[in-house]
């Protein structure tokens, strides 16, 4: 006999309210609030590489090190979060050893991140790798602390005898951190995922409930959201959605507690 209902959640923008902050290679300047998997979904052969790096052991680093070396000395495996057309992490270790990306770029957005956000909850770093340009061209950072009403939506839902999952394109390491803080286990939270991981995560969860929801505000949940029963899309992060996203979601909240409404009515 399958279970009744089981939600599953993104993290950045989701659960998390995020300040993003990007270094442009060709320009040198900071932007704040980049929408990277925006970016990723222009270009054919891009990809959203995220370093599986704690932040310190990055700050650790001399800032002019290659990135590629500080990726090969600390043995540092590459996640890809999204891309479009073929990308692998053996095809972005590629291309960043043979760019002029320095450890210090890196320094400067986490910097930038964390003056920023003093109460960040998590930070990560990572670029956005062209593999048809054979660059970098941004060098990403994120933080993000969790939105007042987080805690008490999933804590609702667990009353309600309702099972959540994490699936994001974060790394495992800061993913660890929200799902502790919000009580998922860890065997329900699925790092490095990206949008047809997503969908599959979705479908597979399908055979063993009888209705799954998918709950998120990005490009990369699109497909999730259309092959979940419900695909709930979140506003609250408050930045612009692309219209295709809104049209894949059957509703559209503006505060992550209104999916306990939505679970209740099913």
């Amino acid at each position: 006999m399958s279970k009744r209902i089981a939600v599953v959640f993104d993290s950045a923008g989701t659960l998390l309210h995020m300040y993003r902050v990007a270094k442009e290679a060709s320009t040198g300047n900071i932007l704040e609030n980049i929408e990277s998997t925006a970016i990723v979904a222009q270009k054919n052969g891009c990809g959203l590489v995220v370093l599986n790096a704690e932040s310190d052991i990055i700050l650790r680093s001399r800032k002019d090190m290659p990135l590629f070396e500080f990726i090969r000395e600390h043995r540092v495996s590459l996640g890809i979060s999204c891309s479009k057309g073929k990308f692998t992490p053996e095809i972005a270790c590629e291309i960043i050893r043979g760019t002029a990306a320095r450890i210090g770029d890196v320094h400067e957005v986490l910097e930038a991140v964390t003056a920023r956000c003093p109460n960040v909850f998590y930070i990560a770093a990572g670029l956005i790798v062209d593999s048809e340009a054979r660059s970098v061209p941004y060098v990403l950072s994120t933080g993000g602390h969790v939105f007042s009403t987080t805690l008490q939506t999933i804590q609702t839902l667990h009353s309600m005898k309702i099972d959540t999952y994490i699936a994001s394109g974060d790394s495992l390491f800061a993913l660890m951190q929200l799902a502790e803080f919000v009580n998922i286990p860890q065997e329900r939270v699925f790092a490095f995922s990206n949008t047809l991981m997503k969908e599959k995560i979705v479908l597979e969860l399908k055979s063993k409930y009888e209705k799954v929801v998918m709950v998120g505000d990005g490009i990369n949940d699109i497909l999730a959201f259309r092959a979940a029963d419900v695909g709930i899309m979140t506003t609250q992060q408050g930045d612009r959605r692309p219209e295709e996203l809104r049209k894949a979601a059957d509703v559209i909240i503006d505060n992550i507690i209104k999916v306990v409404d939505v679970v209740k009515a099913l």
